[in-house]
Formats: structure tokens, C-alpha cells, sequence
């Protein structure tokens, strides 16, 4: 460390490849990773809305020294990777999950958000936008409230202001928001509407497909000016899931709860006698659509952590190999 090096405390705003936009009061400074980092595992590396120790260098690229406990965590498969973890955000309170009442809605992404949401620690807060432009509010905002009981639901239209103020409650200076969601589904502009200021940038959405251009091309940390921190994220149209099953049992509580009831401890809830599920599903109390999302969902993010597990064991045992070369 050179004389005019100090430690400070700073928060990732960005990940550049192998560098690092760090937050340091007021100030941005460019930083790389202490060598000791290279020989750790993935979800042990900073990502965006770590609270970092930094050895401050003010004639070149401060270094990384360590990444304080986390106290949330979202990650997901990454798609273009396959059994590779993608870490998206940490350190974070609530999480947007911005979808429009058009062709974007989809009560399965709103599941696997609110899923990934659980299991990462933060509290899933469904807004429905451009709600101008349906209907049938009522409608869609009970559904959203059936997928899970831990999910907060408000349906707004930035255009004419509706459900804007509700949205206020989590504005709290010191508080972290994620915002997840397609493109197009209005998080620029639900951002904007809620603050009073141009925060982000925003773009056209196509009338033919009502989806937009990718206004966010990677994940930033925002922070405003009265002490809220805001963490946005290239839309996603798709969401894998992979060790998320704490997340999707809270999700799917209701069905976790009746399994309890079942007979038989490994119930596939198929053809089985005293099967507490299929007997919700046949009053009526359970929707057959939401066990066959609670299935496909189960059964996938078990495939995934499998591969996932194999591969990491791998990765682990290559390290192990190069360790005991070099000495």
C-alpha cells in the first residue's frame, strides 16, 4: 500500500469485466480485486450492492480488499451459460417487479421473480403498470395476490399518476430497490413518475409486440439523493431457477402446507390414495394450473442445481489441482 493509500468503505455501483465502479461518498473510483479474490468461489466475488473495504489509490485503481456479510443475495441461472450462476444484486429490500397490463404479463415470470426474490432475502413487490390501459384491474391484481401470500401487489399508471403515492411507502432513505422486469414494462418510467426526476433513461416500446429496446444494457447502482439506492437490471423475458427451493416453497406456501396432509411423505400428487393436494385440486380450493407451476418450476430448478453441483465440484477440484502444482 502506498502513503497516500487509505481504507475505506465504498458500495459497487457497476462490474466492468475484472473492474469495479465503487461508490465512495459522493465520489465513483475505478477498482480491481486483491489477488487473495482469484482463488474464491463465484458467489464470494463483489457484485452490484456490496458494501466493500477499499485500499484507496489516488493515482490509480483502488484495490478490493474484502466484501462485507451480505444480508440478501439474488442470483439465477444464466441462460446464455448453462450451469453457470449469474449473482445479480446484493444487499437489497425490496424488489420491483415491474410488468405491464399488455402482452408482457405473465403470471408464470411473476412466480419465478417472486421465487428468486424469497430466496435471495428480499421482499417481492409486484407493480403492475400502464394500468390506464386495462379494464379489468381487479382481475389481474387478485391473481398476482393468489400467486403468494408474500407478495405486495399495487397497480399504477405513471401516465395519469394512479397508485403513484403507494409506491412511496418504500422510498425510505437507506433502503435498496431492485427492479426486475422485461423490457418495455415501464421501469424507467415508473422511476421517474415516483421521484419527480429524470433518474433513467427511457425508451419506445413497439406497438406491434408491446415490448421495448434494452434500455439498461447491464446492472447499475443509482443512488439518489434523498438516501435511496436503486439497482437496475437489463430486461429479462426469461428466468431460469436454480437452487431456489426455499424460495419457491415460500412462494407455493399453500401447496407446501397441504403435502404436509398427504399420506404418503414422497406423494407425487398424481394417482395416490390420501393425497391432501389432489383432493384441494378437486374441490376447487387448489387451481390445477398453479400445482402444475409449482411442478414445472420444482422440477426445473432441481435439474439446474444438479448440473450446477457437478460443475462447481468440478471447478473446485480443477483449483484444488493448479493449487497443488504451483507449490
Amino acid at each position: 500500500m502506498n502513503n497516500d493509500d487509505q481504507k475505506v468503505l465504498g458500495r459497487v455501483s457497476e462490474v466492468r469485466k475484472n473492474r469495479f465502479v465503487i461508490t465512495v461518498g459522493n465520489n465513483e473510483v475505478m477498482a480491481k480485486l486483491k489477488g487473495s479474490f482469484y482463488d474464491r468461489t463465484p458467489d464470494e466475488l463483489p457484485v452490484v450492492g456490496d458494501y466493500v473495504y477499499l485500499s484507496l489509490n489516488s493515482s490509480g485503481d483502488s484495490v478490493i480488499l474484502s466484501v462485507l456479510e451480505r444480508k440478501s443475495l439474488l442470483m439465477r441461472p444464466d441462460q446464455a451459460k448453462t450451469g453457470v450462476m449469474q449473482y445479480m444484486a446484493a444487499n437489497v429490500d425490496y424488489c420491483f417487479i415491474v410488468t405491464s397490463l399488455n402482452e408482457d404479463y405473465s403470471t408464470n415470470r411473476i412466480a419465478r421473480y417472486t421465487s428468486i426474490a424469497l430466496q435471495g432475502g428480499a421482499v417481492p413487490v409486484v407493480i403492475l403498470t400502464k394500468a390506464d390501459l386495462c379494464g379489468d384491474v381487479p382481475h389481474f391484481v387478485d391473481e398476482v395476490r393468489a400467486i403468494s401470500d408474500k407478495i405486495r401487489v399495487h397497480a399504477v399508471s405513471a401516465l395519469k399518476g394512479t397508485g403513484m403515492e403507494e409506491l412511496k411507502e418504500y422510498f425510505a432513505p437507506g433502503k435498496t430497490i431492485c427492479l426486475l422486469g422485461s423490457s418495455g414494462a415501464g421501469k424507467s418510467t415508473l422511476v421517474n413518475a415516483v421521484t419527480g426526476e429524470e433518474i433513467m433513461k427511457t425508451s419506445a416500446v413497439r406497438e406491434s409486440d408491446s415490448t421495448g429496446r434494452h434500455t439498461t444494457t447491464h446492472r447499475q447502482l443509482i443512488a439518489l439523493n434523498n438516501g435511496v439506492f436503486l439497482i437496475d437490471t437489463p430486461g429479462m423475458r426469461e428466468v431460469g431457477m436454480s437452487w431456489a427451493k426455499d424460495g419457491i416453497d415460500d412462494t407455493f406456501s399453500d401447496i407446501v402446507e397441504l403435502e404436509k396432509r398427504c399420506r404418503f411423505r414422497n406423494c407425487r400428487h398424481e394417482t395416490e390414495p390420501g393425497c391432501a393436494v389432489r383432493a384441494a385440486v378437486e374441490s376447487g380450493e387448489l387451481p390445477e394450473e398453479r400445482l402444475r407451476l409449482y411442478r414445472n418450476l420444482g422440477r426445473e430448478n432441481k435439474d439446474n442445481s444438479v448440473k450446477m453441483k457437478e460443475i462447481s465440484k468440478w471447478q473446485k477440484a480443477y483449483k484444488k489441482s493448479r493449487n497443488n502444482r504451483m507449490w
